[in-house]
């Protein structure tokens, strides 16, 4: 079981920053992936950013060169940098861990962040 916590939403112009974390509540060494999803209304859910437990990641491309993934072992949490925001950028973010043990894969949910970009 992992229990996810996000924080960091907002407001924020066309062109600004915000940071995203994403507490875990166990170490995510542990845990072979975690992500961060994000949901505009109307719209399915779509990754953007993941990182995984060998140090790998992984981008969409409407946000590459623009979003960072990063994460800290000691404090157990993920984070997204996200410059240079843009009015399509607005949606619900939502952390994700996925575990798997031997051919299960489990995914765990956090209860995501409102992130509204202006023009």
């Amino acid at each position: 079981q992992v229990q996810l916590v996000e924080s960091g939403g907002g407001l924020v112009q066309a062109g600004g920053s915000l940071r995203l974390s994403c507490a875990a509540s166990r170490n995510i060494f542990t845990i072979n992936v975690m992500g961060w999803y994000r949901q505009a209304p109307g719209k399915q859910r779509e990754s953007v950013a993941v990182t995984t437990s060998g140090g790998n990641t992984n981008y969409a491309d409407s946000v590459k060169g623009r979003f960072t993934i990063s994460s800290d072992n000691a404090t157990n949490t993920v984070y997204l940098q996200m410059n240079n925001l843009k009015p399509e950028d607005t949606a619900v973010y939502f952390c994700n861990a996925e575990t798997v043990v031997g051919t299960w894969r489990y995914h765990y949910w956090g209860q995501g962040t409102q992130v509204t970009v202006s023009s």
